[in-house]
C-alpha cells in the first residue's frame, strides 16, 4: 500500500506486482525525496519502517552517470549495508548534487522477533527501472527488488 492515500501529494510510495520480486515506485517534489521514498518503499517492503529505531547512522556516498542508474545504486548500497551489518533502516536522508549522491540512512540491528521480516531483499534491479520528472515539481522513481 501507499505512504499516502491522497495521490496529488509528492513524498509517497506504493509497491506494484512483478512476477515473484515486488517493485517498488516513489514520489517526490526532488529526486532527492523520491530517492528517500524509495528506500522507504523497500523498507517496507520487509517490515514495517515505523518499527525500527533510529540508533545508528550509516553514511553512503556514490556517484552514477544518470539519476536512474544513481537510485539502483543507492537501493542497493541499503541492501548490502542491512546484508553485512545485520540492520534495518527506518530513515534516510538524500542529497544530490552532479551525479553525486550523498546519503544517510537512521536505524537499529534487526530483532527477529520485534520486526518480523516478510522477505530478505537480494538487489534492485534494472528492471521497469525510471527516474523521471512525470511533470513539474513530480518526480517518480521506480525499479523491480529482486527478494
Amino acid at each position: 500500500m501507499s505512504a499516502a492515500d491522497d495521490h496529488g501529494a509528492t513524498g509517497r510510495w506504493e509497491h506494484f506486482p512483478h512476477d515473484a520480486d515486488i517493485g517498488v515506485r516513489a514520489f517526490g517534489a526532488t529526486p532527492e525525496e523520491a530517492f528517500v521514498q524509495a528506500a522507504l518503499a523497500v523498507m517496507a517492503a520487509i517490515l514495517d519502517p515505523s518499527t525500527v529505531r533510529l540508533e545508528q547512522t550509516i553514511d553512503i556516498v556514490l556517484e552514477a552517470p544518470r539519476l536512474d542508474l544513481l537510485l539502483v545504486d543507492w537501493l542497493n548500497a541499503l541492501i548490502y549495508e542491512m546484508a553485512e551489518r545485520r540492520m534495518v533502516f527506518g530513515a534516510f536522508e538524500v542529497k544530490i548534487e552532479d551525479h553525486h549522491l550523498k546519503g544517510r540512512a537512521r536505524g537499529e540491528v534487526v530483532s527477529r522477533s520485534r520486526h518480523a521480516p516478510a522477505v530478505e531483499a537480494k538487489g534492485a534491479t534494472y528492471t521497469e527501472l525510471a527516474c523521471v520528472e512525470d511533470r513539474p515539481g513530480l518526480w517518480r522513481a521506480q525499479c523491480v527488488i529482486d527478494v
